[in-house]
């Protein structure tokens, strides 16, 4: 089966390559092409295979998209897609277009799904491979595989340990399945679908009067991108590694109590271990340099983390 592939970075490149082992025929790419110095790692190894490989971004010129139609794929498979296509590149292969998504749709839909689904308290994720639609994240699900979050997952270590692994394969098993003429389409219950916005620095404020394991949720769910922040002195701080204790205490939740290996910050309900933060845009540092650039003492309070 001829295969169309989009997609970028290593998660791309590595289903590329799994693909091409599998025994399956990927007769076009289309991924970021990065700068010369450092290309996209899918974009570099199509190229080095002799694969013909267009840029995303240019799909929607018509002189690019006819040559891109012209290899024929069978079947498109999007892996970590970020622009918005062009219909044809979606509908015109015989079996259509695939995606993988890394949550179990319809739950989390939109591009920071593991992000919410850290921040929201889930124990239980996965992901979804599943047919192309006009909507974001709204077709027929073809497979789909579950996954544990652990308390102290972040989206980083759910993605790279867990996700990423299991994404390739899925993939990997979903074209076998469209080949094979076995692959089912299963709809979506609209009832159980949830949409939320990219995690970014509009909801990524940590507000120290929430529950503690809220504010554990929302420091972990925005690791390794955006970092939740907070404020020491009307300078912005964000979180990059931390653990949480439960305990109960009676102070003022921000409040530092402790700074050694980590700094120590109590929450409503428990302890935050902070152990590397920055400062206003600095670089990222473990807790007692943090502690030492900041001028951070026991005593001292962290602020709410809302952006004017």
């Amino acid at each position: 089966m001829r295969i169309a592939l989009i997609g970028q970075a290593a998660f791309g490149e590595a289903v590329f390559r799994a693909l091409r082992d599998a025994g399956e025929q990927v007769v076009v790419v289309s991924s970021v092409r990065g700068p010369k110095e450092r290309p996209d790692p899918l974009y570099a190894a199509a190229r080095a295979e002799g694969v013909p490989v267009y840029s995303t971004a240019r799909l929607k010129h018509l002189d690019v998209l006819d040559r891109y139609q012209a290899t024929q794929p069978d079947l498109c498979v999007m892996a970590f897609v970020t622009h918005i296509l062009p219909e044809p590149v979606i509908h015109s292969p015989r079996h259509g277009t695939i995606e993988y998504h890394p949550s179990l749709l319809p739950r989390h839909r939109g591009r920071s799904a593991m992000h919410w689904a850290i921040r929201m308290g889930d124990t239980r994720t996965g992901l979804t491979v599943f047919w192309v639609d006009e909507g974001i994240d709204t077709g027929p699900i073809l497979l789909q595989r579950e996954v544990d979050i652990g308390s102290d997952d972040t989206v980083g270590s759910l993605y790279f340990d867990k996700l990423y692994p299991m994404g390739i394969d899925a993939l990997v098993e979903a074209v076998r399945m469209v080949r094979e003429g076995t692959a089912p389409a299963i709809p979506q219950d609209p009832a159980l679908a949830t949409y939320e916005h990219p995690a970014d620095d509009t909801n990524s404020a940590i507000l120290w009067d929430e529950p503690a394991q809220q504010v554990y949720n929302l420091v972990r769910g925005s690791i390794p991108t955006p970092g939740a922040h907070a404020r020491l002195g009307g300078l912005l701080v964000r979180f990059w590694e931390a653990r949480f204790a439960p305990v109960a205490l009676s102070g003022a939740p921000g409040t530092v109590l402790s700074i050694g290996e980590t700094v120590d910050i109590e929450l409503h309900g428990g302890v935050l271990h902070a152990r590397r933060l920055s400062l206003d845009g600095g670089p990222k540092l473990p807790a007692p340099e943090f502690a030492r650039e900041a001028r951070l003492r026991p005593g001292d309070r962290f602020a709410d983390g809302r952006l004017d």
